[in-house]
């Protein structure tokens, strides 16, 4: 019970509303802190205990602390690991090449045109990614949409001129579109786009289009307003947009099992493949941590590389 003197006694109520409102944003962090524990803390110390472990599953596991799983693993099958990187580094950059423009054109709308535009930038995610990448068969193949369209519009020799610079620089590896990493990078750049387009809009919306006015006021090209001011302030989308495009496409292995061959397997179908088929679970557990391990280094990395560029 409050108590309050005529000689000015502190009133311990308001103390305890203080300190009862104080504990409310950690007690709402209780939830979050409890689902990030069973399903991500806790995984992942089974993983890595399975990782240093030897056996087989007819007769059991046994922790060993066998190290050297995981210079094994890595001398096997680096070059997978190394292609998902490119894979999804390039695609991470078509990504950004095609939502920066589109994100900025939205954020320009008004009105219903832009919740138009919202929607059909979302409206791949109400069909299953499964379905979506399987599209892309129909329109890459021989005899696909593609090749159709080339054909009707007289266009082929655009198309094989296409096709020529794509074998010049390593995409394709005969005049076939699909199952080459051509194929793998577009999957990986439509199915990731959106992650790109939302957080690029949500930035570019709220930027104050004053300072673009005042650049042009004091004789800047567009060029260089866009250098000067609009990139800058744009960098925290872009950097959102990267990282939610390029961790998920690093470890995706759907597009290159339906879109690529056997010269563009990436690690996630390695991983899937130990642990279901192989059933080398350590040797599996050992790729998914060393993958996350190069993951958090290369956000890491480019994070602070971002963060310095924003500042300057």
């Amino acid at each position: 019970m409050a108590v309050s003197t005529l000689t000015g006694a502190p009133v311990t109520a308001p103390r305890r509303a203080r300190r009862r409102g104080a504990a409310v944003p950690y007690l709402l962090l209780i939830p979050g802190m409890l689902w990030l524990v069973v399903f991500f803390v806790l995984p992942m110390i089974s993983l890595g205990s399975q990782s240093l472990q030897t056996g087989d599953v007819d007769n059991g596991y046994t922790m060993t602390w066998n190290f050297a799983t995981y210079v094994d693993a890595l001398s096997t099958y680096w070059p997978q690991m190394l292609r998902s990187l490119v894979y999804a580094g390039v695609a991470t950059l078509a990504t950004l090449a095609l939502g920066y423009p589109l994100a900025w054109f939205i954020a320009h709308r008004s009105g219903k045109y832009k919740n138009f535009l919202l929607v059909l930038v979302i409206a791949p995610f109400f069909t299953s990614f499964l379905i979506r990448t399987l599209a892309w068969q129909t329109i890459l193949g021989d005899q696909g949409l593609l090749a159709e369209v080339a054909l009707r519009t007289h266009t082929s020799w655009l198309l094989s001129g296409f096709k020529e610079a794509l074998k010049t620089v390593g995409l394709i590896n005969n005049d076939q579109l699909l199952f080459s990493p051509f194929a793998v990078i577009c999957g990986l750049t439509y199915n990731f786009l959106p992650f790109m387009v939302l957080p690029l809009y949500s930035n570019l919306e709220r930027l104050d289009h004053r300072l673009v006015e005042a650049a042009g006021d004091l004789y800047a090209s567009p060029f260089q307003a866009f250098r000067r001011v609009i990139w800058p302030l744009s960098l925290p989308g872009v950097v959102a947009g990267t990282l939610l495009t390029f961790i998920p496409a690093t470890g995706d292995y759907i597009n290159s099992v339906l879109l690529g061959s056997t010269r563009t397997v990436m690690i996630g179908q390695v991983i899937d493949a130990q642990f279901l088929r192989v059933l080398d679970y350590p040797t599996a557990a050992a790729l998914s941590f060393i993958l996350m391990l190069v993951i958090v280094a290369l956000v890491v990395t480019y994070v602070r590389r971002a963060g310095t560029e924003e500042l300057v």
